[in-house]
């Protein structure tokens, strides 16, 4: 099968479900959001399972030019603030009010900041169908004293429908640019929702595949950002390449172990899978974490993650910094800290309680005490890594 090829995942999309095709609605007009949402009007063009006309939901601005962004993505079919220069197809329509984009949707598409997602989830909640389906592109995970809440989760609990993840190695610019990359679709239960997706997002130059692992693929697109901010630091520190592939090397047995600790059923091979080991590389040679965290070290700190966030990223948000964050809660409440050096160490230096060195300074050891099954995961990570 050639790069690209969806004829493989076709046979469990029935004759019959050829019959409806489903509208899709993208959820987000930022640069991922944007590129997600060309690519899949690349397939509706051509596919018979879905209606050709592509929706997209746009948080309303004003351009340098005073019209609204809104305005221009229908008049250019470009987003001038977020992807410029690059055309997301004909059948791209963009639309201010959420409701009215999400309408006569069947597919939903989810792709912005996870700061975000409960007020979109408020907002939709009754004013979608249950057989709707939705896929989230959304790295981060919402943290409270109850326990962690995976961004799909929430959807899924929010407005009662199946959501599937897409994570992977994507760095927006590059697939808009038509640069091959590959990534994951994480699902649980139906396979045949799965091939569906893989269909409405697969190109020539996008590869995707399909794994029934939602909790691993989610997690590891949720934490490679943290491990991306510490690169950064090394970079900005003056580093060279072994300490960056240690720093690397520690990150993903970190992620590994608390995607085991949190949800057991995760499959140790997700982390081989593009939404694996392939995007924390990606995310720690290139992306935005990596750069502004490479400038916050530079400058000693001078600069908060925030101030370098609002003069360097054009309205994007850094989910490394604000996912470090809520990490610390967890590991705070579940007594952690020492499991997760590197973790906890970005935290702290993000917060400006340790100067950018300390991310080279700390020491990996085994917790003292931890309770028998964290013990026993931890262990046999430690074996197997």
């Amino acid at each position: 099968m050639s790069f690209g090829d969806t004829s493989a995942f076709q046979d469990g999309i029935t004759t019959s479900s050829l019959n409806v095709k489903d509208r899709i609605t993208v959820i987000g007009s930022g640069n991922w959001g944007s590129v997600a949402a060309r690519l899949i009007a690349i397939n509706t063009r051509t596919s018979p399972l879905f209606h050709d006309e592509v929706r997209i939901w746009v948080f309303e601005e004003i351009l340098p030019s005073g019209e609204k962004l809104t305005n221009a993505i229908n008049k250019y079919k470009e987003n001038k603030k977020y992807l410029p220069g690059v055309n997301l197809g004909p059948n791209v329509v963009a639309d201010p009010d959420i409701r009215s984009a999400v309408k006569d949707a069947t597919m939903l598409v989810f792709v912005t900041p996870h700061q975000f997602i409960e007020g979109i989830c408020k907002d939709l909640k009754g004013k979608i169908k249950p057989s709707v389906k939705g896929i989230s592109l959304i790295k981060g995970m919402e943290v409270k004293e109850s326990g962690v809440t995976l961004i799909s989760n929430k959807i899924r609990k929010s407005l009662g429908i199946e959501c599937s993840v897409l994570m992977g190695a994507n760095i927006a610019n590059e697939i808009a640019e038509e640069m091959f990359s590959e990534a994951t679709v994480g699902y649980k239960g139906n396979k045949t929702i799965a091939q569906k997706w893989v269909q409405l997002f697969s190109t020539p130059y996008f590869s995707v595949t399909a794994v029934p692992d939602v909790e691993g693929v989610e997690i590891c697109g949720t934490l490679k950002n943290v491990v991306a901010i510490a690169a950064g630091l090394v970079d900005g520190l003056g580093m060279g390449s072994n300490t960056k592939a240690a720093i690397m090397r520690i990150g993903l047995k970190e992620m590994r172990y608390l995607a085991r600790l949190l949800f057991p059923t995760v499959n140790d091979t997700t982390f081989f899978e593009s939404c694996g080991v392939a995007d924390l590389i990606t995310t720690c040679l290139g992306g935005r974490n990596r750069k502004v965290a490479e400038a916050f070290a530079r400058n000693g700190g001078k600069l908060s993650f925030d101030e370098l966030e609002a003069k360097m990223l054009n309205g994007q948000k850094l989910q490394g910094v604000s996912t470090a964050r809520e990490l610390s809660l967890l590991l705070n409440s579940k007594g952690w800290e020492d499991s997760f050096p590197l973790f906890t160490t970005v935290h702290a230096i993000a917060t400006g309680k340790v100067p950018p060195t300390a991310i080279v300074e700390y020491s990996e050891h085994v917790p003292d005490e931890l309770p028998p099954k964290s013990r026993k995961i931890y262990l046999s990570l430690q074996s197997g890594l």
